[in-house]
């Protein structure tokens, strides 16, 4: 079966020289290769499209009406392939990103005036989440995302290091102590995070079971509730971090190492992505290499 594009072409360019070996001339076919084509389109349509004489070709009205047809298609599947090329160069349209909410409002949302601004034609529509969306599903176009991954068909990226901090108010450790071992916080009130996989609070590669009062399924929330003095909560710096720095919670030392946590970009499989996609990844795998920002400044972990 003849391409049909192929033959589309090959159809207005005949009705444009008004002769087939003219029309394979430029095209750089025979004349019998440009017959094939034409009369291929014909059986397929069920009607004839031109009018042969051994003096001229003329158009049939069916073949007035597919040219037109044709004309139409042809200069959209050119505009359509000129917008795709222009797309592999240079980031424009509408960048579909997806964060968790905390780190988003903190880290990506201040990085994008940078971004955009280095993109001109290209728009953002940042979406924050904390849960694991589905890219595909939800047409997301990539996603930051803190945490080992699961088994996934998605690409990723390592972008920086999350070490999570255990952390008190100064005005709960003064009225239940402070635990001074991996094993001492089943005696204190642990906040939990909702969404963090379970098996308790990890110390030196060993879970460790804790129980509280209080869940969320946000750690700004978890943060709030801890300066109030609720309990102790085990959270990425870039979220305590502001409450460390002014004093409002204490980082504690149990003296096994607390969990690092990898921060990824996700983008969908597929053999090349978009030029937003490959810029955004660049961009934030530039921007957050070497040590984190968020963790500059914070005051060492108070030791046992």
């Amino acid at each position: 079966m003849l391409d049909r594009v192929t033959g589309m072409q090959v159809f207005v360019r005949v009705a444009g020289l008004g002769s087939f070996a003219a029309a394979g001339r430029s095209l750089g076919l025979s004349q019998t290769g440009v017959t094939k084509h034409v009369t291929a389109l014909e059986e397929r349509l069920g009607t004839r499209l031109l009018h042969r004489s051994t003096r001229r070709l003329t158009l049939t009205e069916a073949g007035r009406g597919y040219l037109e047809a044709c004309e139409r298609i042809l200069a959209e599947i050119t505009e359509a392939e000129a917008a795709a090329r222009a797309e592999a160069l240079e980031p424009t349209g509408t960048l579909r990103l997806n964060v968790p909410l905390s780190f988003g409002v903190r880290e990506i949302a201040p990085a994008l005036a940078a971004f955009t601004a280095a993109h001109p034609a290209l728009q953002v529509d940042l979406g924050l989440s904390d849960r694991a969306v589905d890219l595909i599903e939800e047409g997301w176009d990539m996603a930051v995302r803190i945490g080992y991954l699961r088994d996934s068909a998605l690409v990723s990226r390592f972008l920086a290091p999350c070490r999570l901090l255990l952390c008190a108010a100064p005005d709960y450790l003064a009225a239940r102590g402070r635990p001074r071992r991996p094993e001492d916080l089943g005696r204190h009130n642990c906040l939990g995070y909702t969404l963090a996989s379970s098996g308790g609070w990890r110390f030196g590669g060993r879970a460790y079971a804790v129980t509280g009062n209080l869940r969320a399924s946000n750690g700004d929330a978890l943060v709030a509730a801890a300066v109030a003095g609720q309990g102790l909560i085990y959270q990425p710096s870039f979220i305590v971090g502001d409450a460390l720095r002014a004093g409002r919670l204490v980082a504690l030392d149990l003296g096994a190492p607390p969990s690092v946590l990898p921060i990824h970009a996700l983008v969908p499989p597929g053999r090349r992505q978009p030029a937003k996609v490959r810029a955004c990844v660049a961009f934030l795998a530039d921007r957050f290499t070497g040590e984190p920002v968020w963790d500059r400044g914070l005051p060492e972990p108070v030791a046992p």
